[in-house]
């Protein structure tokens, strides 16, 4: 079987040509487009094993392209190019779904290095490279978390990679082939977030014309996801703890009850604790 692809995403003709030289060698066929909309159409029809993006493209720009990719190939390591590399934008992509993030200009060797790290036939393709120690030692233990089934709180100030980490637990879990789903608890109304994670039936409420599955329907034998959960309301926390519970839950406004095989990750960038002594994270979920 021959090896899958890397396709190279790059709106400057001569950089695109260079990148694609640097793989000459034949040890991986190489593709190339000139914009997102155009290797779309080849993830549509070609083997690709990695994506190479730039970020500043017209007019689909590399994180769209990203989040079109995360839609149609979730497991596809993607890579993302720009010149503006700062410690914010490598965030960002990295919590948008990117498993790599080169800053221009960059040299020949450690754009090939990449390359190997996520399709050499002995390595993970779905997980960040690093260099700091402490965040190697963090790797390990989620490495040997992610074969357990167990619930995971991951804690962290805001922009520290959290859903990083939790996209690597779930790609090196027994799930992987399994949804990921992510949910901010933070970004979404109180009145929303309850009807989002558990569905809801016809006439449950004001405008709730039809049934609507829940998010913990859709993630069933897959990982959630659940960011900020210091700001998952109360009532939302006791239905979230029956489903840690009892794998069950109900619909706004239904009588049947629905079990789901979800593994939860959470995260939270306030301390768990102290919002149990004020009384706005229940004792037993904690």
């Amino acid at each position: 079987m021959s090896n899958p692809a890397v396709l190279i995403v790059e709106d400057d003709s001569d950089l695109r040509q260079a990148l694609c030289l640097s793989l000459e060698s034949g040890r991986y066929p190489v593709l190339s487009a000139g914009d997102g909309k155009e290797a779309l159409n080849i993830l549509s029809s070609e083997d690709v094993g990695l994506v190479v993006s730039d970020v500043q493209m017209e007019p689909m720009d590399g994180r769209e392209l990203l989040g079109r990719i995360r839609e149609d190939h979730p497991a596809l390591p993607a890579v993302l190019m720009t010149a503006y590399g700062t410690i914010e934008h490598a965030v960002d992509a990295m919590r948008s779904g990117a498993t790599d993030y080169l800053v221009k200009p960059f040299e020949a060797d450690e754009f090939v290095a990449v390359v190997d790290r996520h399709l050499r036939e002995d390595g993970p393709a779905d997980g960040p490279i690093v260099a700091d120690a402490k965040t190697q030692q963090l790797l390990q233990i989620a490495t040997k978390v992610a074969a357990s089934d167990a619930t995971v709180t991951l804690s962290g100030e805001s922009g520290t990679g959290k859903e990083v980490f939790a996209r690597f637990i779930h790609n090196h879990s027994p799930r992987r082939d399994a949804p990921f789903v992510a949910i901010n608890c933070a970004a979404i109304p109180e009145n929303m977030l309850e009807a989002m994670l558990f569905g809801h039936e016809k006439g449950a409420f004001t405008g709730a014309d039809n049934r609507k599955i829940g998010k913990f329907e859709q993630c069933n034998t897959g990982t959630m996801f659940l960011d900020e959960i210091g700001d998952m309301p109360l009532p939302v926390q006791a239905k979230w703890l029956r489903v840690l519970q009892d794998g069950c839950f109900q619909r706004l406004g239904g009588n049947e009850l629905i079990k789901t095989d979800v593994r939860i990750i959470a995260a939270t960038n306030q301390g768990l604790e102290q919002l149990r002594e004020s009384g706005q994270f229940r004792d037993d979920l904690y």
